[in-house]
C-alpha cells in the first residue's frame, strides 16, 4: 500500500527513486499510444516494466484466464460464502471472527515481517534465489510452473525469461498478497453480516441516519481506494519499491486530502458497515483491525520510507539566518549540505509558490551511506587511523538540530588557538542552532524532561502529587486525618534536614549540584560561571520552598490537634498559650536578627556555591551572643505551637524536628564552616563567655575553688550533663545510623549501576551448536592489525579495529566475531554474555540485523579467510581491556580468541586551552568516524569534499553529527580524558572544538577550586 513522503506541509508521501540517471532519453520517450515505464533493480539493471492488471479484473472477469493460484483464491472465497449460508449465526459469528483475525494477522504481522526483511536485506529475493524456484537448473519444474502462473496473467509485453529476478519475484509475491487481501476483506464482511441486527430502542429517523451514514462511509471508502490505486498503480499497491525502482510517482488527488489515506480515511468503510449492521462486536473488531493496520504502517511502512527515500540531515550545523557577506549564502550552503549519496535517493521536495517558508523539519532514516573518509595527520597522534567509514545505520531524533550546513567562514590560518571570547552571533550571525540552544534547554514538557534539581520541575511534581493525593482521599476519620498530617510534617522535615542536608553535603564535598548543571545544560562559552549561578539559583528556590513547607505542614498538624478552650481560667490554658506565642515570637525575632547579619548569602548557604566572597566571619548582631542561634532557637516555633495545641503528637513532631535540625547543623553546616573558615571560627559565644565569667567571679567572691562544689552548682552541672548527654547520645545514634547505612546505600547504588550497565550481559542463555564435533577449533585463527608503531594492541577510544580471520573450508557462513570485556565471560570456549552490539558478521549478507537469514556453509570454492572491521557503534566506547572471540554458526561456541586488547584515551599533560583543544580535536574526529562532512575543517589533513557541510562558510572549528549517538561518544571521551561530565545535548549545543575546549577548561577550573 502506498504511503506519503515529506512535502512542504510536513506530510509524508511515498516517492519512487527515479532511474532516469541510468536510462537514456530514448528510453524515457513517451508516445501518445503508450507510456513506457522503466524499472531498475538494486544491482543497476534497467528493464521495461510490463503492464499489470488489478486483482478484481484478473480474478472475477470470466474472460481472463485463471491460474492455479487464482483457483485456490476463488475456492477460499467460495468456501466462506457456503459457510455463511449453510450454518447458523451462532456458529458463523465466532468462526468468521477467528477467520478474520487470522487473515488480518497474516496481513499486518505476516506481510509486515517479510516486507521488512525484504526492505533491509532483500530476503524474499534471496530466498527465492537460494531455493532455486526460478532457476532452470536447480528446480526446472517449479520454475516452469511459476512461469506459466505468471505469464497467463500478463499481457504480450511480458517475457518471463527476459525480466530480472527481482521483478518476477515481485509478481510471485503479488499472488500471495492477493490471497491475503481478498480473504481478509470477505471474512470481515461475513463476520459483519453474521452480527447483523436491528436495534429496537432507536427511532425510525435514527435508523435512516444510521443506514445513510453507513452507505456514505462505504462509498467514500471505495472512492479513496479507487483513487489511490489510480495514482500509485500496482507498483505502489503491492510495495514494488521494496523489490525494484521505477519512474518517479506524482502524488495528488486523495493523497493531498489526508496523510496515509489508504491507512487512515481508507478504512471508513469499516465503520460504515458497523453502523449498518448495528453491532458493537463489529465496531470493536473494526477498531482492532484499524489499529493493527496503523501498527503495520509504523513498524514497516514508515521505516521503509525513511530507509529508502529519507534525506539524511546533519545535526548542529550552523546556518546563518541572515546571509553572510564573507562566504556563501545560506541557500548556497544548504544546497550542498546533504551528501551526494543521500541526494541521489530522493530529490528535495518542491515548494509551492507563495507557501510560507519554515525551518526544515527532521527526517528520521535508516540508510546505508558510504562517504569519503578523512586521513588524520600524524601530528595529532601517531595511532590515529588513516580512514574510517561512517555509520551505516543512523537516526536523527533532535527536532531542534536539523538545520543544514552553513556559517560564516574564518580562514584556518587566521584562527588563533586561544579561548573564544565572541559568540557565534558576533562572528557569523545568528543561526537557528544557536537560537535553539539559547532558548530551549531540556525544558519540562508535560511530565517529560523532569529534573528534580530544577526548582520549577520539583514544584510541578509536588503540585501534581498533592493534587493526586487529595483526589484519592475519601472521607477520613479524625484519627486517620491526624496520622496523615503527622506523616506529612515528618516528610517535609526529613526532606529539609536530611534530603537537602545530604545534597548540600555533596555540594560541599564534590560540587555535586554544580557538576549536575554543568553536565546537563548548555551555557554559552562566555558564561564561565553559568552552571554555578544556575545551581545556586535553583538551590535557593528549593531551599526556600522546603523552609516554607516545614512550617506550613507543622501549622496544619497543630491546627488539627488544637481545640479552643471553653474556660481560659481553668488549669494552665492561658499559661501555655502565652508561653507558646512567646516562643513563636522569639523565633521570629531570632530569624530576623540572623538574616540582618547573614544577608541572603549566608541565609542560603552561599559559601557552599560561590567562592568569590571573602572567607571571613564577622560576629555582629545576634551572633555577638550566640555562635549559631538556629541551634538553640531554631525549633522554638515548633515547641510554641505544640504548647498552644496541647498535643503530645505535635510535641513529638517538634522534638523530632529539633533533633533533625541539630543533625543538619552538626553534620552539614559545621564541617563545611570548619573547612572554609578554619581558625577564624569562634569557639565560645558571647553569652557563654559572660555566664562563665560571672560564675567564676561569684566563685571567687564566695571563696570557692570550684563552682560545682556548691549545691546549686552541682545541681546545674547534673542538669547540664543530663541535657548534654541526651543530645550527644541522640545525635550519636543518628550519626551511627547514617554512618552504617551510608556504605550499604552506596553499595546498593553502585551495584544497581553496575547491574544496569552490564545487566544485559547476564541475561544471555548461550545457544550452542550441535555439530561442533565436525569442526576443528585449531583451524580457526584471528589476528588484529595494530596501529601503533610498536605493534602493541592498543587502540584509542573510537579508533577502528581491523581483524583478519581464517576458517576451514565448509565453515558456516553464519559465523560471527564479538568483542567483550576480558572479565565478562567465565569460560574460554563458550560465550555467556551479550555483546551489547559489539559484534560483526563474517559474512554480512547472511544476517538481518541480529538474526541469521539462513543456515548455509561455504562451498569449497569460497575463500577461507577474510577481514572485518569494528567501527562506529560496534566499538566499545569505554576505556578498558577487551578480547575478541570468533563464534561458530550464529551460536556462542568460541572457535578462536585474541586477548588482550587495550582501549585507551589520550589525556593532555596540562589543562591549558591549547592542550585540551588538541586532545579534543582527535577525540571528535574519531567519534565522528572521520567523516569529512562532519569533522572540523581545522582537522590536520582535512580535505574539503562535496559532502562537507558549509564549505568555506564554516567556522573551521565547527563540527556536526549524523546521530545523537556520536555526541554521546564525545561526552564519554571527555569524561574519560578530563573527568568532566557533559550530556550529549551540551556537546551538540557547542558543536565547536574551541567552544568545547573552553568549556572543559572552565569546568576544570571551577571543580578544582
Amino acid at each position: 500500500m502506498a504511503s506519503v513522503s515529506l512535502n512542504e506541509d510536513g506530510l509524508r508521501s511515498r516517492k519512487a527513486a527515479a532511474a532516469s540517471a541510468d536510462v537514456s532519453p530514448a528510453q524515457n520517450h513517451k508516445t501518445p499510444a503508450e507510456e513506457v515505464v522503466w524499472g531498475k533493480t538494486p544491482s543497476g539493471q534497467v528493464f521495461r516494466v510490463p503492464t499489470t492488471h488489478d486483482v478484481i479484473t484478473a480474478l472475477f472477469n470470466p474472460l481472463q484466464p485463471k491460474s492455479h493460484i487464482d483457483l485456490v483464491n476463488l475456492a477460499l472465497l467460495g468456501l466462506q460464502v457456503v459457510i455463511f449460508i449453510a450454518f447458523p449465526k451462532s456458529f458463523t459469528r465466532p468462526f468468521f471472527f477467528l477467520y478474520f483475525a487470522f487473515w488480518r494477522a497474516a496481513y499486518d504481522a505476516g506481510l509486515g515481517w517479510v516486507l521488512t526483511k525484504q526492505s533491509k536485506k532483500k530476503w524474499i529475493v534471496r530466498e527465492v534465489q537460494r531455493r532455486g524456484w526460478l532457476d532452470a537448473e536447480k528446480r526446472p519444474k517449479v520454475r516452469e510452473w511459476i512461469k506459466n502462473e505468471l505469464s497467463m496473467k500478463m499481457d504480450a509485453d511480458y517475457n518471463f525469461d527476459d525480466l530480472p529476478l527481482e521483478y518476477n519475484t515481485w509478481l510471485l509475491f503479488r499472488q500471495a498478497v492477493d490471497i491475503i487481501l481478498i480473504n481478509d476483506f470477505l471474512s470481515y464482511v461475513m463476520f459483519a453480516f453474521s452480527c447483523f441486527r436491528v436495534p429496537t430502542d432507536l427511532s425510525m429517523f435514527t435508523h435512516i441516519l444510521r443506514w445513510v451514514g453507513g452507505i456514505v462511509l462505504i462509498a467514500f471508502n471505495l472512492w479513496v481506494k479507487t483513487e489511490a490505486h489510480h495514482i500509485v498503480k500496482d507498483y505502489g499497491w503491492y510495495w514494488g519499491d521494496v523489490f525494484f525502482e521505477r519512474g518517479a510517482l506524482v502524488f495528488d488527488g486523495v493523497f493531498e486530502m489526508a496523510p496515509h489515506p489508504m491507512y487512515s480515511v481508507g478504512y471508513a468503510g469499516y465503520y460504515g458497515l458497523s453502523l449498518i449492521v448495528g453491532s458493537y462486536p463489529v465496531l470493536f473488531a473494526s477498531l482492532a483491525a484499524h489499529a493493527a493496520q496503523f501498527g503495520f504502517l509504523n513498524f514497516f511502512e514508515n521505516p521503509h520510507i525513511e530507509r529508502t527515500y529519507g534525506q539524511k540531515k546533519p545535526i548542529a550545523v550552523r546556518t546563518p539566518l541572515f546571509p553572510s557577506t564573507h562566504g556563501r549564502t545560506a541557500s548556497q550552503s544548504s544546497s550542498k549540505s546533504v551528501p551526494d549519496d543521500a541526494a541521489s535517493v530522493s530529490s528535495p521536495s518542491s515548494v509551492q509558490p507563495g507557501a510560507r517558508s519554515s525551518p526544515p523539519s527532521p527526517v528520521r532514516n535508516r540508510q546505508r551511506n558510504h562517504r569519503p573518509t578523512l586521513s588524520v595527520s600524524s601530528s595529532v597522534d601517531g595511532s590515529t587511523p588513516a580512514a574510517t567509514d561512517a555509520e551505516t545505520v543512523t537516526e536523527t531524533d533532535y527536532d531542534a538540530e536539523d538545520e543544514l550546513a552553513g556559517g560564516a567562514g574564518i580562514p584556518p590560518s587566521d584562527r588563533s588557538l586561544t579561548p573564544r571570547t565572541n559568540t557565534k552571533k558576533e562572528s557569523a550571525g545568528v543561526s537557528l542552532h544557536d537560537l535553539n540552544t539559547k532558548y530551549f534547554r531540556m525544558d519540562m514538557l508535560g511530565l517529560f524532561n523532569i529534573d528534580l534539581l530544577r526548582a520549577s520541575d520539583l514544584q510541578i511534581v509536588l503540585l501534581v502529587a498533592y493534587s493526586i493525593v487529595f483526589a484519592l482521599l475519601g472521607p477520613l476519620s479524625p484519627t486517620t486525618t491526624l496520622a496523615i498530617h503527622f506523616v506529612h510534617t515528618l516528610m517535609w522535615r526529613f526532606f529539609h534536614s536530611f534530603g537537602l542536608g545530604l545534597l548540600l553535603q555533596a555540594q560541599s564535598d564534590s560540587k555535586y549540584m554544580v557538576r549536575h548543571f554543568m553536565k546537563h545544560y548548555y551555557y554559552p562559552p562566555t558564561a564561565t560561571t553559568g552552571a554555578v549561578e544556575e545551581a545556586f539559583a535553583n538551590w535557593k528556590a528549593i531551599y526556600n520552598m522546603s523552609s516554607c513547607m516545614i512550617y506550613v505542614s507543622f501549622i496544619g498538624l497543630a491546627w488539627k490537634t488544637y481545640s479552643i478552650p471553653t474556660d481560659w481560667t481553668v488549669g494552665v490554658e492561658l499559661l501555655r498559650h502565652t508561653l507558646g506565642f512567646i516562643l513563636v515570637g522569639l523565633h521570629i525575632w531570632a530569624a530576623n536578627e540572623s538574616y540582618e547579619v547573614l544577608g541572603p548569602f549566608g541565609w542560603f548557604f552561599g559559601d557552599f556555591f560561590i567562592e568569590d566572597y571573602p572567607a571571613q566571619l564577622e560576629y555582629t548582631g545576634i551572633y555577638r551572643f550566640l555562635n549559631n542561634p538556629d541551634r538553640t532557637m531554631g525549633g522554638s516555633t515548633f515547641f510554641g505551637l505544640s504548647l498552644i495545641s496541647g498535643s503530645k503528637l505535635a510535641f513529638t513532631a517538634a522534638v523530632i524536628s529539633q533533633l533533625s535540625n541539630w543533625w543538619f547543623l552538626s553534620n552539614v553546616e559545621d564541617p563545611h564552616m570548619r573547612k572554609v573558615y578554619g581558625d577564624s571560627l569562634r569557639k565560645e559565644a558571647g553569652l557563654t563567655k559572660t555566664i562563665k565569667n560571672v560564675a567564676m567571679k561569684n566563685a571567687k567572691l564566695l571563696k570557692l575553688g570550684n563552682v560545682s562544689e556548691t549545691p546549686y552548682g552541682k545541681a546545674a552541672q547534673e542538669f547540664t550533663g543530663t541535657v548534654g548527654k541526651v543530645y550527644v547520645d541522640t545525635v550519636g545514634v543518628v550519626n551511627d545510623f547514617i554512618a552504617e547505612s551510608a556504605p550499604l546505600v552506596t553499595e546498593v547504588v553502585q551495584g544497581a549501576g553496575a547491574f544496569l550497565q552490564h545487566g544485559r550481559e547476564k541475561f544471555v542463555i548461550p545457544q550452542l551448536a550441535k555439530d561442533l564435533a565436525s569442526y576443528d577449533p585449531s583451524k580457526y585463527a584471528m589476528s588484529i592489525v595494530p596501529t601503533n608503531p610498536d605493534g602493541e594492541l592498543r587502540f584509542h577510544l573510537g579508533e577502528p579495529i581491523t581483524v583478519t580471520w581464517r576458517a576451514p573450508h565448509g565453515h558456516s557462513r553464519r559465523d560471527w566475531i564479538g568483542l567483550y570485556r576480558v572479565d565478562a565471560n567465565s569460560s574460554e570456549t563458550i560465550t555467556s554474555v551479550n555483546s551489547l552490539g559489539r559484534w560483526v558478521p563474517v559474512h554480512d549478507e547472511e544476517w538481518d540485523g541480529d538474526i541469521p537469514v539462513s543456515r548455509t556453509v561455504t562451498p569449497e570454492s569460497d575463500d577461507d579467510c577474510g577481514e572485518v572491521v569494528f567501527k562506529a557503534s560496534t566499538l566499545p566506547w569505554e576505556v578498558g581491556t577487551y578480547e575478541i572471540r570468533y563464534h561458530h554458526d550464529g551460536k556462542y561456541n568460541v572457535m578462536s580468541r585474541v586477548v588482550p586488547i587495550e582501549i585507551y584515551v589520550d589525556r593532555p599533560t596540562s589543562n591549558d586551552f591549547t592542550s585540551v583543544r588538541e586532545s579534543l580535536l582527535k577525540m571528535i574526529v574519531l567519534c565522528l568516524d572521520s567523516d569529512s562532512s562532519l569533522v572540523p575543517m581545522s582537522t590536520p589533513g582535512f580535505v574539503s569534499t562535496p559532502t562537507s557541510s558549509g564549505g568555506s562558510a564554516r567556522d573551521p572549528d565547527d563540527f556536526s553529527f549524523w546521530s545523537p549517538r556520536q555526541a554521546k561518544r564525545i561526552s564519554t571521551a571527555i569524561k574519560e580524558a578530563f573527568g568532566v561530565e557533559f550530556a550529549p545535548e551540551v556537546v551538540i549545543g557547542d558543536a565547536n572544538v574551541s567552544s568545547l575546549a573552553s568549556r572543559v577548561v572552565a569546568s576544570l577550573q571551577i571543580l578544582s577550586s
